[in-house]
């Protein structure tokens, strides 16, 4: 995102709530595949995804006459995202994350997928493993691209929190991964 991103998408609330509701539909075609994204993050499925990216934008859709513009769109965006998918997840008690994701990209050979494939579990393991607020910080700012900041306002640890959780994490997923590389996954 940039910075004309943000104006723009300033101008499209402003117009929404003023009665141009059909422009709203740019918001969702802006941001509905990073919504899904995070909906696979913690559901890892496509139904349950899309149940939930559909859920996230109706309750934007409802409280865009609350958004202030104190913060980026986007990042209240993903804090209602984030706040739907962990009370969901409290009510299913699972969190599955995005680093869990299978992506085949064109031209990959079945050795490529499979060594991908024996990687990914390997760190979707270490990730599994991780507390989940560790995991969540984690998704955030390595699969999502959100700074300290935006994670803050979205999860409201403080920003010293979530360099302590992400450098937490960081230090046990090497001495995981590292474990099961000397158990002969490398």
């Amino acid at each position: 995102m940039n910075r004309g991103d943000d104006y723009d998408d300033l101008m499209i609330v402003a117009e929404v709530v003023s009665g141009h509701k059909e422009l709203f539909r740019l918001l969702v075609n802006r941001y509905q595949k990073i919504v899904y994204g995070m909906g696979m993050s913690f559901f890892h499925n496509s139904e349950d995804a899309s149940d939930f990216t559909q859920e996230v934008f109706l309750k934007v859709y409802r409280n865009l006459p609350r958004f202030e513009g104190r913060s980026r769109f986007s990042t209240w965006l993903y804090t209602i995202a984030y706040n739907t998918a962990v009370n969901s997840v409290n009510r299913r008690k699972e969190y599955l994350s995005f680093a869990e994701d299978e992506t085949v990209q064109d031209g990959d050979t079945p050795e490529r997928l499979l060594l991908r494939a024996a990687l990914r579990e390997a760190v979707g393991v270490a990730v599994r493993g991780l507390p989940d607020r560790y995991r969540i910080c984690v998704d955030l700012f390595f699969f999502y691209d959100r700074s300290y900041q935006e994670i803050e306002a979205i999860t409201g640890y403080p920003v010293n929190t979530i360099k302590s959780h992400v450098f937490r994490a960081k230090k046990l997923l090497r001495e995981k991964l590292e474990d099961l590389a000397e158990g002969g996954l490398a």
